[in-house]
């Protein structure tokens, strides 16, 4: 019998994410996976240490990486050097490589919230009531501030972006296998952004998400599209997250979730032959 592939699946089991549970989603997914490989559970911060010893690292709900900048890239490093399979694959363009592609996108006229970085660019923003300044490495609403026009001029730029604040109707994520859609999911609530519904999108709504799916140019991998309904009914992309984006399986009916765990699976075999 033929040996079957070892993966290395990253998770912090403990990260303490407000309004979610890392750990359930990622304890259901191993526990699914296992029936088709051979894995072992490892903390972001042993996975450089650990990871020669399987076929491929799959990264899922690691935390944000802040916390732990310097061991995150010597993993990145090392990996790359090795030629370690990574999964997903370290050359993601969305939130992996920080929030610059919010500035690649708003220059080349993308349907995302208006971001700039320097204070001779405030002027292309939008009018608002207030502002969104956020670093540019951020993760998880880590160091968002809102501030209004009159104290935007005064901040230290480079590492921050700045848009402006949305009233928006409600957020809208929409999840993908490679390049697969599996289902969205909805937060009716704008104050309870993880009190998330199944949502239905429309033709336009997926053609939406498929944008930046293709622009991301990844051929193995798990992204979600993390969108806001404008108050003029357009969506305007949130976050292009494509590091270890939580799935919110708890929310999605069973047999949802066992579509996405089938296709994972079928994602994974095709990576570790490509």
């Amino acid at each position: 019998m033929p040996a079957r592939p070892r993966l290395l699946y990253v998770t912090d089991l403990a990260y303490p994410a407000r309004g979610r549970r890392y750990c359930d989603e990622d304890i259901h997914l191993t526990a699914r996976l296992r029936e088709h490989f051979d894995l072992a559970l490892c903390h972001p911060l042993d996975a450089a240490a650990l990871m020669d010893g399987f076929d491929a690292v799959v990264v899922r709900n690691s935390g944000p990486v802040l916390g732990y900048q310097q061991e995150y890239d010597a993993f990145r490093e090392r990996a790359l050097a090795g030629g370690v399979r990574v999964y997903n694959p370290l050359h993601g363009r969305g939130d992996m490589a920080g929030k610059q592609y919010l500035l690649d996108l708003t220059a080349a006229g993308f349907p995302v919230i208006p971001t700039v970085d320097r204070p001779e660019d405030l002027h292309r923003l939008p009018e608002a009531a207030a502002y969104a300044v956020k670093p540019k490495a951020g993760a998880d609403s880590i160091g968002l501030t809102f501030l209004p026009y009159g104290e935007l001029a005064g901040l230290g730029y480079g590492d921050v972006l700045v848009q402006p604040r949305i009233d928006f109707r409600y957020e809208v994520s929409f999840y993908f296998v490679d390049d697969t859609f599996q289902y969205a999911l909805y937060a009716p609530d704008p104050e309870r952004r993880w009190v998330l519904e199944p949502y239905e999108p429309t033709d336009e709504d997926l053609a939406f998400a498929r944008r930046f799916v293709d622009w991301n140019t990844l051929d193995h991998g798990i992204q979600r599209v993390d969108a806001c309904r404008a108050p003029g009914g357009e969506l305007l992309l949130v976050e292009l997250e494509d590091l270890n984006p939580y799935l919110s399986l708890d929310r999605v009916p069973e047999e949802t979730r066992d579509r996405f765990t089938a296709a994972l699976t079928d994602s994974l075999h095709r990576f570790l032959r490509a």
